[in-house]
């Protein structure tokens, strides 16, 4: 995989499969994204777009988010995305919404949590809960977050969808509440749903990998008290999630999203130091236990990634040694008491 700049970046990641323009002739109808400006919103929103196109249909796909990135509204604007700015936590604004029969929900709050957990139960709980009211005759998928899961032992496998919730921490907590809202108006209503835990996709300007490989590039030392962790390139988690419209159900279907690799830190960081020239730094000492999501019933209704975490290492290194942009959004996927 070659990326020199943000356009082959974009490109990469919002250009559909075969699968997913099989998946958007099959929607019926158009495709509302709720919180599409975050950073994984719009590549997802133009994906959908191409693959509507490629298909032949004429469903539209709409963005509604309060874009405090203008640049990622005129981005989806220009490529057909219809964008409407919108407080989805004002009454006024989510009632206005047009009605579309497949609804992607990512408006989501974690960092800044601590000191401020008033409004991230309000964006994690009591908006799915109003959203999931609103959009009661639509088919849902919801990005949910493998937070909700304890941390497990790094030799097994990392949790599957069977293993009991425990979260550590109010934003993991109220991640846990969103499931909870959309399952509880999914069985009230009748709703399909999706839910999708999420642990981490990566792109080449934030992400895990990202920070591991950016901390090395610059000399620091990086943190290995978590680790272990699992990645999945964005395009192939954009993939997962414009096809699990078609499986939504009632209750909700909940499914693992991440890579096969348990993946350790310190090979990781030592992986980049190669690219890089450099030994890299480390503090902290490796638990054996982690923050790990089993994806393989992700994997036997959709397929492998389709990028490895090798490719993913080499052309994070040559991004970071090239100065390529960041997104300046570090994940904290270290933090183990869950405060964000």
């Amino acid at each position: 995989m070659i990326i020199r700049n943000e356009v082959e970046l974009e490109e990469a990641l919002s250009s559909p499969n075969e699968a997913d323009i099989d998946a958007a002739r099959q929607w019926g109808g158009d495709l509302l994204l709720l919180g599409v400006g975050g950073k994984m919103g719009p590549s997802l929103a133009l994906r959908a777009v191409k693959a509507a196109r490629a298909a032949g249909v004429p469903h539209q796909v709409i963005g509604a988010s309060r874009f405090s990135d203008e640049r990622a509204r005129t981005l989806l604007e220009q490529a057909g995305v219809k964008t409407i700015p919108a407080n989805l936590l004002d009454e006024d604004d989510l009632a206005g919404l047009p009605e579309a029969p497949n609804v992607i929900y990512m408006a989501a709050r974690k960092f800044g949590s601590t000191g401020d957990e008033g409004y991230t139960w309000a964006m994690n709980t009591y908006l799915p809960g109003r959203v999931a009211e609103r959009f009661r005759s639509s088919r849902i998928v919801s990005f949910s977050s493998g937070n909700v899961y304890p941390f497990v032992p790094v030799t097994s496998g990392g949790a599957t969808e069977e293993t009991p919730t425990e979260p550590v921490g109010e934003y993991a907590i109220s991640a846990l509440g969103r499931e909870r809202m959309f399952t509880h108006f999914s069985q009230e209503n009748g709703t399909p749903v999706t839910l999708l835990r999420l642990n981490y996709a990566v792109e080449m300007r934030y992400g895990v990998l990202f920070d591991i490989g950016s901390k090395v590039f610059a000399r620091e030392p990086v943190d290995v008290s978590m680790g272990n962790a699992n990645v999945i390139w964005q395009g192939d988690a954009n993939s997962v999630c414009l096809r699990s419209l078609l499986h939504a159900s009632s209750p909700p279907l909940v499914l693992n999203l991440t890579g096969p690799e348990t993946l350790s830190v310190r090979w990781v960081a030592r992986e980049f130091g190669r690219h890089f020239g450099v030994t890299p730094e480390f503090t902290g000492e490796e638990s054996p236990r982690a923050l790990l999501n089993n994806a393989a019933r992700c994997f036997q209704m959709f397929g492998y990634p389709t990028v490895s975490v090798a490719e993913l290492i080499e052309t994070t290194a040559q991004w970071i040694g090239a100065g390529g942009r960041a997104l300046g959004k570090p994940t904290h996927f270290e933090v183990r008491d869950g405060k964000f």
